[in-house]
């Protein structure tokens, strides 16, 4: 049961029993089960790569008894620190852009638009004025983070693990100027007060984008929406939204951005992939995801889709895009985008679906560039985010920088 010692006495002898029991049997057990290659989870692994896998998917599992050990940044205040530069996104950025189905989901969840942190990241010797408008040179980008951990848990706070990419993309891609991320809401559900469930996330991920467009003044065509996991639902969420409704006469919403970067997005929650032949039942062993994700009822499906049940897992296009219950879907009119799978996780089926879908509609492998898609063999789940994952996270990183200075390259060749 999820959380189930978060709140009992014998949470510290169970957490103290895990140190002991990890550090002195399961880590010699992981390196002599991992010495012969062909009984490593993939025999081209490395010996380091197998026993981070085990032990990040051996520590998750932990947490997820006990509850996180570190209370993370949310959405209700403003975490400040070194170098941490914050904003509030107001309450009325948000009200002026909820309409059509958006607008039905948020009346039958009791959600309301909320103000909400946002954080700014810089490259390396610049940084941008808080509050003040941007000015962007030709071909220069801004990225728009949304943050994974499915939808209850992490941070969009400059110091969270999955701030590791942006900062790398800032590194390696000289046509981004800075990246934004927004500090969503989290969901909660049994045994916890059930709180912000589908679509508190996309609202705020919706006024964030709003900033950026009206109160910053950054076009939407140079806007880049990256996503991991769950933040990589959102992206196509938003990405969704802008699309079907940013020329409707109800509200003022801006163009959809310029492009999608998506890495290893939960794309279906409905549980059409998990078949007995499939990724999400059979790669258990070489991904960091554990099995307390996969099946109809879990704590993050039923913390996220609240009241609006399985059935929206199965048939609505902004949860699961990729689910093989929705006979039509289209991603006509969808920006460019860059997505990203591993080759041993369990979502990878579910991500070839989703490549083949938006293939089918945008078109895919030319120089203009509507879909791209990068499968490394033997990468685990969002596996750009760890330093160890390599050369996978490097290789994959630098195409990516390709894909996103495409633009600017092309603006100066025509300069020159």
């Amino acid at each position: 049961m999820v959380h189930e010692l978060q709140h009992q006495p014998a949470r510290g002898l169970y957490l103290a029993y895990q140190i002991i029991s990890t550090l002195f049997f399961r880590l010699p057990f992981w390196i002599l089960v991992s010495i012969p290659r062909p009984w490593r989870p993939r025999p081209s692994w490395s010996l380091k790569r197998c026993l981070w896998v085990n032990l990040i998917r051996h520590v998750s599992q932990i947490f997820y008894k006990t509850g996180p050990i570190f209370i993370s940044p949310s959405h209700l205040e403003i975490q400040t620190g070194p170098g941490i530069r914050g904003v509030w996104v107001e309450v009325a950025t948000a009200s002026r852009l909820i309409t059509g189905d958006l607008a039905t989901w948020a009346s039958m969840a009791n959600v309301k638009s909320v103000r909400i942190p946002g954080y700014w990241l810089d490259r390396e010797g610049s940084e941008v004025k808080v509050g003040e408008r941007l000015q962007l040179n030709p071909g220069e980008k801004v990225l728009y983070r949304l943050h994974g951990g499915s939808y209850i848990q992490l941070s969009a706070h400059s110091d969270d693990p999955t701030a590791a990419i942006a900062r790398d993309l800032l590194k390696q891609c000289c046509s981004l100027a800075c990246a934004f991320s927004i500090e969503y809401r989290l969901s909660a559900s049994d045994p916890h007060p059930a709180r912000n469930p589908f679509p508190a996330a996309l609202i705020d991920a919706l006024a964030g984008y709003s900033y950026l467009v009206n109160s910053i003044g950054i076009p939407a065509s140079a806007i880049i929406i990256e996503g991991d996991s769950s933040g990589g639902n959102l992206a196509l969420a938003l990405a969704r939204y802008l699309v079907e409704y940013h020329d409707s006469p109800d509200v003022d919403l801006p163009p959809p951005p310029g492009g999608l970067i998506l890495f290893s997005p939960r794309t279906d929650m409905s549980c059409s992939h998990e078949t007995p032949d499939s990724s999400a039942l059979n790669f258990f062993k070489s991904d960091i995801l554990g099995p307390e994700i996969i099946g109809r009822s879990t704590y993050p499906k039923n913390s996220y889709l609240g009241p609006h049940g399985f059935d929206a897992a199965m048939y609505n296009p902004y949860i699961s895009p990729a689910s093989r219950y929705i006979k039509e879907i289209s991603f006509k009119g969808f920006p460019r985008t860059f997505l990203v799978a591993g080759g041993a996780e369990l979502f990878r089926d579910q991500l070839r679906t989703l490549r083949n879908d938006m293939a089918r509609d945008m078109g895919e492998g030319d120089d203009t560039g509507q879909i791209s898609y990068y499968e490394a063999p033997d990468g685990i789940h969002v596996y750009a985010m760890f330093a160890w994952h390599e050369p996978e996270r490097s290789d994959t990183l630098s195409a990516i920088a390709q894909w996103i200075d495409w633009e600017k390259d092309n603006l100066n060749a025509q300069i020159v």
